[in-house]
């Protein structure tokens, strides 16, 4: 089976994780000082009309986003169009009502500009720090998840599960002022997850950093199908993939490729994974991989074909990585969203 075609109303964002970048010197910038790049690089998307800017939650020494609210509230008040959410909100290991009551805040003060993608995180660093048992982490996402679910309907709560006492109240503030708070579920390729996010009725995100876009063909089917047969209208489905754009393909790769061997170089020593190779990455690069990285035409048509693949509404490119430079990632930024996005939109009408 296939999936159907992209919607007409695409929409382009950015996701960042705070990478710790390297400075003018060579040396790492302080988390500081790229907290505040990164509020630079929003404004920039802003300006550019990108229509989201994302932020990870993580919490470890090479990333410094560990508080994505706070971080957006800043970008709020420095921007005035861009939706700004979270990529991902680590759930498991947050409490729901302070999740809903911060991105509440955030949309009250944006003016209706929040949203937040709910997730597991590819990291498990923050159940220890956070006094949260592993044992428990298939219960805590599912059963905190089906808390924020109700806290979406902007009314009264009435909740009881296994992981924490059980709620009633008559509302949690503040409210939403208009809506609903827009919520995603941020999902890796599971069908479990996919199927979730479907039975809580919740647009989905599919993070994509490795392999074919057209590998995940099934999981887009499964949520279409599942929303059918749960009697449920269609909703957006997302991608988040990363990559990074310069003038020419070669210039890409060159600027790119050292910051990605050493990131997943570190990542994988952590994990047991043998040394990525240059070979890797460039498989990763072409048209069947999941980096998009190159020239602003290169990159164009391989969203543009992910897009027809997969049958998205939005694409969000991940376009920092690793220790790459705050120069390079807003040259990145200033030719996805004037020369890519443009162009991917030519493709998609042709």
């Amino acid at each position: 089976m296939t999936s159907s075609p992209a919607p007409a109303a695409i929409q382009f964002g950015l996701d960042t994780f705070g990478d710790i970048t390297l400075g003018p010197d060579g040396q790492p910038l302080s988390h500081a000082q790229v907290l505040r790049n990164v509020v630079d690089q929003a404004v920039l998307a802003d300006r550019l009309g990108l229509a989201c800017f994302g932020v990870g939650e993580h919490h470890r020494p090479d990333f410094a986003i560990s508080a994505p609210e706070v971080l957006l509230a800043a970008i709020a008040a420095r921007t005035t169009r861009i939706h700004l959410g979270s990529a991902v909100t680590v759930l498991s290991t947050d409490d729901p009502i302070r999740v809903f009551q911060r991105f509440s805040t955030l949309n009250a003060i944006s003016n209706g500009r929040a949203e937040v993608i709910l997730g597991r995180g590819s990291f498990t660093e923050s159940f220890p720090l956070f006094g949260f048992d592993l044992n428990h982490y298939h219960l805590l996402f599912e059963e905190k998840l089906d808390l924020f679910a109700a806290l979406l309907e902007n009314g009264p709560v009435r909740w009881e599960g296994r992981t924490r006492t059980p709620v009633d109240v008559a509302g949690v503030y503040p409210p939403i002022e208009e809506g609903r708070l827009t919520a995603w579920v941020g999902v890796g390729g599971s069908p479990e997850s996919v199927i979730r996010a479907a039975r809580y009725n919740l647009p989905l995100t599919l993070a994509i950093i490795g392999g074919s876009a057209a590998r995940f063909v099934p999981f887009a089917d499964l949520y279409r199908r599942a929303l059918g047969e749960l009697g449920l209208s269609p909703l957006p489905m997302a991608v988040h993939s990363p990559g990074h754009v310069a003038e020419t393909d070669e210039a890409a790769r060159e600027q790119l490729w050292p910051h990605y061997q050493a990131m997943f170089g570190r990542i994988g020593a952590e994990r047991g994974w043998p040394p990525v190779t240059r070979a890797q990455f460039d498989r990763e690069a072409s048209p069947d991989g999941a980096l998009y990285v190159g020239a602003p035409d290169t990159v164009a048509h391989k969203i543009a074909a992910t897009v027809r693949t997969l049958g998205l509404s939005r694409f969000d490119l991940k376009y920092s990585n690793g220790a790459l430079p705050h120069d390079a990632c807003l040259a990145s930024i200033e030719l996805y969203a004037t020369r890519v996005v443009p162009r991917v939109r030519e493709l998609l009408s042709a």
